[in-house]
């Protein structure tokens, strides 16, 4: 969806809103629209949408309200890009090709404009290459939002805000991919954009992580007959004594192997790399935007199959870091995949920091539902970082814990340890296994999103299915701590 500027409403499209803070419709002129609105018991809450017809000498006219709530109230830029969205819900398929929004009299800042601007051209995101026989009324209308007297240096503003919608909308594609389109070959072919950006490439094959030892990733991969790939790419924007890493899941299609899953729901299984998925969407925001930070992006990329060379439960693999793992449930396959991904970004790269993203545990979701997700971490500064980074945008996170306690539970009497523990604590369980695998001195954090890159019905800016979790996250995370 196309953003444009225009200093005054003079050749605006015919449908126009205006943004209304709750309490406050608009004075002036606008006193049938006013009664109106009160008529249709509009007050300016946040997420209200109303709409009213003019005539003129231009033809009919669509004269919209979209409130954001209390301006004074806690999170007011969330609630104004939920406006933006609100909007975009309600004339996607409307027929109108442009919405202005006419930023005149709202006291917004310019950041807050262009936040309104990304909320209504992210919730304007669909993948429908594949539906052939969708009727005039379903499809997709509105290509144009038309920002109408916005505030000075909200085009600088949304400069940047259309990288972070560039790499939202990455992310949800690979994401929404089918597995027959989308798998550990494929997804590095989609990531082969970003080399145009600037962005530096390393891939290994199977016969590359063979030759290091990643028994982990390997075994789980054994039973498919697609390749693995182990994905880096990284942007230098910036010159640091160390760079910091992200480290995503690549599952793209978890049966969850020889411990296979029900059936019912396992179509949903291709998701299971939006870990990986919001990895490369981060990448692309901070290369689009020239970000000022050296970041390595990091993604394991397998399939895990049930065929006749599958790895089974009770079998022994050796990691590249020379632990060994007894399998007790293929089905818990992400671990394995990170270790090895993890253990590789230290030798090859030696990162300060490392925050890896995985849609991990079936606990979690249980744990947090969809409104969080979680967070674990051996540093209480980076915690307390990527928590703030996700209130800002909107990727909610909240901390879970760690402890030596925990590692009795993953303890096995063949092994250095089990790939799972009991039914209880399984997040906590696959965290404290995780960081077995983190050098001493390096700063990590391990963020569960099973329940996140998902949604099973339409949220604030995204419509029902990929979400794009993740990605605002790590930029903001940059953002934040990585740029001056």
């Amino acid at each position: 969806m196309n953003v444009i500027f225009r200093e005054s409403d003079q050749s605006s499209p015919r449908l126009q809103a205006r943004l209304v803070a709750q309490d406050r419709l608009p004075d002036g002129g606008d006193a049938l629209l006013r009664e109106a609105a009160t008529a249709a018991r509009f007050t300016g809450k946040g997420g209200q949408v109303f709409e009213s017809f003019t005539t003129g000498d231009g033809g009919l006219r669509r004269n919209v309200l979209a409130g954001f709530g209390d301006p004074a109230a806690k999170g007011r830029s969330a609630a104004l890009e939920r406006a933006g969205a609100a909007l975009t819900a309600k004339y996607l398929t409307s027929g109108e090709t442009a919405l202005g929004i006419d930023f005149t009299g709202s006291g917004v800042t310019a950041d807050e404009a262009a936040g309104v601007l990304l909320g209504a051209v992210l919730r304007g995101w669909r993948h429908d290459v594949y539906r052939t026989k969708l009727k005039d009324e379903q499809k997709p209308s509105l290509t144009e939002i038309v920002a109408i007297a916005a505030p000075e240096g909200t085009e600088a503003a949304w400069a940047r805000e259309r990288a972070v919608v560039d790499g939202v909308a990455f992310a949800r594609e690979l994401v929404t991919e089918p597995a027959n389109i989308i798998f550990p070959e494929s997804f590095v072919a989609r990531c082969d954009r970003l080399r145009s950006l600037g962005v530096e490439f390393t891939v290994l094959d199977k016969a590359a992580m063979t030759a290091l030892g990643m028994g982990a990733l390997l075994g789980v991969n054994q039973g498919s007959v697609r390749e693995p790939r182990l994905l880096a790419m990284r942007w230098k924007g910036a010159t640091a004594d160390k760079p910091t890493a992200f480290v995503g899941k690549g599952v793209t299609f978890d049966t969850g192997g020889i411990s296979i899953k029900p059936a019912a729901g396992m179509e949903d299984m291709k998701w299971d790399m939006g870990g990986a998925a919001a990895v490369a969407g981060a990448m692309l925001t901070l290369a689009t935007r020239k970000a000022k930070a050296d970041v390595i992006g990091v993604c394991g990329l397998v399939e895990n199959m049930p065929d006749g060379a599958a790895q089974r439960p009770g079998d022994v693999v050796t990691s590249m870091s020379g632990q060994t793992i007894e399998v007790i449930n293929t089905d818990a396959e992400g671990r394995l995949v990170l270790c090895d991904a993890l253990t590789w970004v230290q030798q090859e790269y030696a990162p300060a920091t490392i925050v890896d993203l995985a849609t991990l545990t079936g606990a979690m979701i249980i744990s947090l539902g969809s409104e969080h997700g979680g967070i674990f971490a051996n540093d209480d500064a980076l915690a307390e970082q990527l928590v703030a980074a996700g209130t800002a945008s909107g990727d909610r996170l909240w901390r879970m814990p760690l402890g030596p306690e925990y590692d009795k539970l993953i303890d096995s009497p063949i092994a250095d340890m089990k790939n799972v523990g009991p039914r209880y604590a399984g997040s906590i369980t696959a965290a404290q296994f995780l960081q077995r695998y983190i050098d001493k001195g390096v700063k990590w954090a391990h963020l569960d999103i099973a329940g996140m890159v998902w949604a099973d019905k339409p949220g604030a800016t995204w419509d029902k299915g990929a979400t794009g979790y993740g990605v605002r996250l790590l930029d903001r995370y940059v953002r934040d701590n990585l740029e001056g």
